[in-house]
């Protein structure tokens, strides 16, 4: 499917949040509040939290090319560091101009680096699976410190966040569909790779200072690396209004499913 606008004008922004679950914003980012939001990520990569992790890669990638996929997030000793970028108002701004509502809280931080060689496609997933919160006024915020093509891109399936909410990918390195809670609320996900023609994918190239913002229960997944590139991510998430905790189940043992 051919990708929607690249630009969409901030009053715009409410209307393709709603219908879409996702927008493109190029060049939103002013350099000052770029260079707080990288000191930031920085700052996470050089203090982990409880839950930083190496994500497996997958089964068919080669040791000798092998990269590292690292990733952390609500790191309880952020907020401080956080701070002064969190205080930037175009942040807030466009937040705001999603949900078309002036009231935005910080909800969490989530660091991402892929580098080092050939990595794995982040596989499809939705966010709110893991998240205990639900309702509309929800976005994260995703911001890159490398030009990003296309094709290596985060993609996402347009309006998906109306649909279901499935199961959590367990991020399994032979099987992307397995699930986290393996419970009858939440269907197992669909193999969207092996039927990406069925579905409304879009990705754009971004550049440092764009940013895409999009609700957590959208179905997304991310491109692998190569020999010579890397990935440098920030993802910001935020709440509204709307907002509601949410129960989800522990996560269950599963059976490996035969080929």
């Amino acid at each position: 499917m051919d990708n929607i606008k690249d630009t969409t004008p901030l009053v715009d922004l409410h209307k393709r949040f709603k219908q879409d679950g996702v927008v493109f914003i190029p060049k939103a980012l002013s350099e000052t509040t770029l260079n707080l939001a990288l000191q930031a990520y920085n700052w996470s990569l050089a203090h982990p939290g409880p839950g930083a992790a190496h994500l497996p890669a997958q089964a068919n990638l080669k040791d000798t090319n092998r990269g590292t996929f690292y990733q952390d997030l609500a790191n309880p000793a952020a907020l401080s560091a956080y701070a002064e970028l969190l205080k930037c108002q175009e942040i807030k701004q466009l937040i705001s101009s999603v949900w078309d509502k002036p009231d935005v809280w910080f909800m969490y931080e989530q660091v991402f680096k892929k580098s080092g060689g050939l990595t794995r496609r982040t596989p499809w997933h939705q966010d709110l699976p893991y998240l205990p919160v639900s309702g509309e006024d929800l976005a994260v915020m995703w911001i890159t410190f490398d030009p990003v093509s296309k094709k290596d891109s985060l993609e996402f399936i347009l309006g998906s966040h109306h649909g279901p909410v499935y199961d959590g990918s367990r991020f399994d390195p032979e099987d992307d569909t397995l699930g986290l809670y393996n419970s009858a609320d939440y269907p197992q996900l669909p193999d969207i790779e092996a039927q990406r023609t069925h579905w409304s994918i879009v990705s754009w190239p971004t550049q440092p200072g764009d940013v895409v913002i999009f609700h957590p229960a959208v179905l997304h997944g991310g491109g692998a690396t190569t020999d010579d590139t890397q990935r440098r991510t920030l993802s910001l998430r935020f709440f509204g209004d709307t907002a509601k905790v949410a129960a989800r189940p522990g996560p269950k043992g599963v059976e490996r499913k035969s080929n």
